[in-house]
């Protein structure tokens, strides 16, 4: 090869290469389809969504569909026959889906041990093992309330607290954590005084004797969908401000935006740890670890969140050690 010749090819290709590299930056980011059990508007998608972008938006095209169990459960089906045509469409390099119904109507009869595409899962109440997770191509992220420190944080300043009472949907969340309860409820350093699983408004305002006489606080998480009068599935917001109205005692929470909404404090379970947890998982499938080698984990991070105009109207005047590192927040009106 002639020195001239060559010169003319390492200019051609210095003049190439950002077209190549470009091209080959384009061609390698993945394409991820995400599966929500719940609708778009739902606080809980919101967070697991930003913890999902925090990982993958660098790196991947995100593809959303909502499957709105929650405001419409008899529809489940066919948003899960809606999520497999999507599926089919995309050809995904990985799969995230969020919170049981997912599972139940999507994952386990159509992706499980049927395709090589990485599943990953997160908001996952139920024990894996009612799935058949892990699978061969399916992990994930376990959702487990942090129930026992919500209540030992409480007691911090309201050492009146003994008995609690716990109000949740009849779902698949609420049955799960009904399950959590049972099994831990001997550590909590109060009595469980009942548990309630709930659909229909008129069901909880019937018990408010028993929960007013019986509970010096009541714990409430998954009540989005809880039916109204008419039947129309009402948002936590709505049930929430039903509860208030019948409990007039502390109410605590598992997730931040309840305690925003009217409840008095928790340590709260985030779905930005569930979403970045599956997205990390899912990165390291989709570059070459086998699912098999990717672990289930369950949430560890716990927040404390007080909601001040509760305090205030509560009469509790906590010590100011209680009040440090925690946050600080006011209802939503």
């Amino acid at each position: 090869m002639t020195r001239r010749r060559l010169i003319s090819i390492l200019l051609a290709s210095s003049f190439l290469w950002p077209l190549l590299t470009g091209r080959a930056v384009a061609e390698d980011r993945y394409t991820v389809l995400v599966v929500m059990s719940y609708e778009a508007d739902n606080p809980w998608c919101g967070e697991i969504r930003e913890g999902i972008e925090s990982v993958l938006n660098e790196v991947a095209d995100i593809h959303y569909l909502y499957m709105d169990t929650k405001v419409d459960p008899a529809g489940g089906e066919a948003k899960a026959a809606e999520a497999l045509a999507r599926y089919r469409e995309l050809s995904p390099d990985g799969v995230i889906t969020a919170d049981d119904n997912a599972q139940r109507l999507f994952v386990v009869p159509h992706l499980k041990d049927k395709v090589e595409t990485p599943v990953m899962f997160c908001g996952v109440n139920a024990e894996p093992a009612e799935y058949g997770f892990p699978a061969s191509n399916v992990s994930g992220t376990l959702e487990r309330g942090h129930v026992r420190e919500s209540i030992a944080f409480v007691r911090q300043f309201a050492e009146e607290i003994q008995r609690i009472a716990f109000v949740v949907r009849d779902s698949p969340s609420g049955r799960a954590l009904h399950d959590q309860v049972r099994a831990e409820q001997d550590s909590y350093g109060a009595d469980v005084s009942g548990f309630h699983l709930v659909s229909q408004i008129g069901e909880l305002e019937a018990m408010a004797d028993e929960l007013r006489a019986d509970s010096d606080a009541l714990y409430v998480d998954s009540l989005e969908g809880i039916a109204d009068e008419a039947g129309t599935a009402m948002s936590n917001r709505q049930v929430l401000d039903r509860v208030g109205a019948i409990y007039p005692k502390p109410i605590l929470a598992g997730n931040q935006y309840q305690v925003e909404q009217g409840a008095t404090s928790a340590v709260v379970k985030t779905g930005q740890e569930q979403g970045e947890g599956a997205a990390r998982q899912l990165l390291q499938a989709m570059r070459g670890t086998p699912v098999a080698d990717i672990p289930l984990v369950r949430n560890y991070r716990g927040r404390r969140v007080i909601n001040v105009n509760e305090l205030e109207r509560h009469g509790i005047v906590p010590r100011p050690i209680v009040l440090r590192g925690a946050t600080l927040v006011r209802t939503q009106r």
